[in-house]
């Protein structure tokens, strides 16, 4: 086999994976994945995955930390939210400000004890784990007859973090959602072209025309499926819309910023990034802050979701966004990860959510699944990771 179309599989083995793992479910269910609803569900079902993912890849990148509290936030929070909007009866608006002012407060005080006090991460956040799962368990038992706020009356809340961008009927198709799609397709296919020109102009190594027009017209193929879907299944969720700015607002501070190559320095070398005249301390104390404020989003999310703040919000969520990083080749040990690989991570978990859930696969199988999936991408990290440096 040519070494170029090794070296091609070897980069985008996740995301083959992932084209593999979706086929396998789409024949299991007879199809049934590639139904409308079943596309859209792939994204308001998973969209916590991806922010989370997001602010865990940025802590990840800093030596291999990881946030344990963050899906017991998600309950606390929720629980803040729904005394606020449903007992209290605060505009929604305040009391999502309120809501992000908490996630900010505690970001702050995570930062500052895991940077400036030296407590391991895993030991502050594991507080959290343990401690925000009571507390926002007990505001929900003594603010409610059933342990559950109910936010179906929050209609701004709800079209905002669960509705639909100009919604049509389901079956009907959504103009809107298609016209997005083929602009997405635009601006993919631009933004490859601009890519591999500049790599020409600065002399670096770029790919080949041909795999240039492969590699784009797959792309197009992709969102333009996608969009049909939506466009069927009653237009663009607003949660998409969530997603889709958090991924592009990272992966421009990962790729194009002073500060998001810190990040990766830290994780690569901390003293040497300390000695050069960084301040890693300040470094860590944003990307925990960072990680609680994206929480306190997800937060929103999932209670618009579910209409509801009940003590099981935000179960397992700190594994799944920690799967999605390492599964999309994010390194347990920090220094290397991209956005994009972590996008192709979150999918994979979403995909392997749903394609269980449709066949009715048992949820404590759900969990081991998902286990050997994760410890088989860090094998894989690890066993590349060991030939690269014999290499």
């Amino acid at each position: 086999m040519d070494v170029k179309l090794i070296d091609v599989l070897k980069k985008n083995a996740m995301l083959i994976v992932l084209v593999l793992v979706y086929i396998f479910f789409t024949v299991m269910t007879k199809g049934g994945m590639f139904e409308p609803l079943n596309f859209n569900a792939l994204i308001t079902q998973n969209a916590y995955v991806f922010v989370l993912a997001a602010g865990m890849l940025m802590c990840m990148l800093t030596g291999g930390n990881i946030d344990l509290s963050c899906g017991s936030f998600v309950c606390f929070l929720g629980a803040i939210g729904g005394i606020l909007m449903t007992v209290k009866q605060v505009n929604p608006g305040v009391s999502i400000f309120l809501m992000l002012l908490v996630g900010v407060v505690y970001g702050c005080v995570l930062g500052y004890l895991i940077a400036y006090v030296n407590i391991p991460p895993w030991i502050a956040t594991l507080a959290g784990y343990l401690a925000f799962r009571g507390w926002g368990t007990a505001l929900l038992s003594a603010n409610s007859t059933t342990g559950s706020l109910s936010f179906a009356a929050q209609k701004t809340f709800l079209n905002i973090f669960s509705g639909k961008l100009f919604s049509t009927p389901v079956g009907e198709l959504n103009l809107v959602c298609l016209i997005a799609g083929v602009v997405c397709s635009v601006i993919v296919v631009l933004t490859n072209i601009l890519v591999r020109a500049n790599k020409v102009k600065k002399g670096y190594e770029a790919e080949s025309v041909v795999s240039l027009i492969i590699k784009s017209v797959l792309s197009v193929l992709a969102i333009m499926l996608f969009a049909y879907k939506l466009a069927l299944a009653g237009g663009i969720p607003t949660v998409l819309v969530w997603v889709v700015v958090i991924v592009l607002i990272y992966s421009f501070i990962t790729s194009k910023t002073t500060v998001g190559r810190y990040f990766y320095t830290i994780g690569g070398n901390a003293e040497a990034t300390r000695l050069s005249g960084v301040d890693t301390k300040l470094i860590m104390f944003f990307a925990y802050l960072n990680m609680a404020v994206l929480t306190a989003i997800t937060t929103c999310m999932v209670t618009a979701r579910f209409q509801a703040a009940n003590s099981t919000a935000g179960t397992n969520y700190e594994m799944d966004a920690i799967a999605a990083c390492v599964v999309g080749g994010v390194s347990a040990y920090g220094g290397s990860g991209k956005i994009f690989g972590m996008v192709i991570g979150a999918t994979l978990i979403g995909v392997i959510n749903l394609g269980m859930s449709l066949t009715g696969v048992d949820a404590n199988w759900q969990k081991i699944v998902k286990g050997i999936v994760l410890l088989a991408a860090v094998v894989f990290d690890i066993l590349a990771a060991k030939k690269n440096s014999a290499q």
